[in-house]
């Protein structure tokens, strides 16, 4: 693959999770009654990012989990042809029964990590409301889904990529694009 160029750095980045914060606290009246979970493996840095704004904005420290989705794919053998799924754990120690839950993760593309997502939440709860935040909404989807809260709309063509580095994971906080 070859870099095209980068779209976010990490100001950037910055910017558009204090805006999503801003967004989540407007739109649910504030943090009462909300579960942030992070989709593993880079939703969970950005859901503790978001718990941390949230906490500044709002002065209240919201509850958040990680969820892994991994068996919940329906693209499994696609991921990766030369080896067994790696399960990871998932970790929610709140009865998130009734509560509103905000998946987040890095990128919406076809929507299938996040019918996957939904899926599993529904398997350990019920949630009263499932809202979807995104640090980047590439198009391209194959399900009818869309996200409530978007740091950036990059659109892109099915030959280019996107990838996301995280100072947590990757050292760098970088959202860049490459083609295929």
């Amino acid at each position: 693959m070859k870099k095209k160029t980068v779209l976010l750095d990490e100001a950037a980045i910055n910017r558009a999770l204090t805006r999503i914060a801003h967004e989540i606290v407007e739109k649910n009246k504030g943090g009462e009654n909300l579960l942030l979970v992070g989709v593993k493996t880079r939703g969970v840095p950005l859901a503790e990012r978001l718990q941390e704004k949230i906490t500044q904005i709002e002065d209240i420290k919201i509850p958040m989990g990680e969820l892994d989705i991994t068996l919940y794919r329906d693209d499994l053998e696609k991921v990766d042809d030369r080896e067994e799924p790696r399960v990871n754990a998932t970790n929610i120690e709140v009865d998130f029964t009734g509560k509103k839950v905000i998946l987040i993760d890095d990128v919406l593309y076809t929507g299938r990590t996040v019918r996957a997502a939904m899926d599993a939440v529904m398997d350990l709860g019920r949630p009263s409301q499932i809202q979807l935040a995104v640090l980047v909404d590439r198009g391209h989807r194959e399900l009818p889904l869309r996200a409530d809260y978007v740091g950036k709309n990059i659109p892109t063509s099915e030959q280019e990529v996107i990838v996301v580095h995280l100072n947590e994971i990757d050292k760098i906080d970088q959202v860049s694009i490459y083609e295929k």
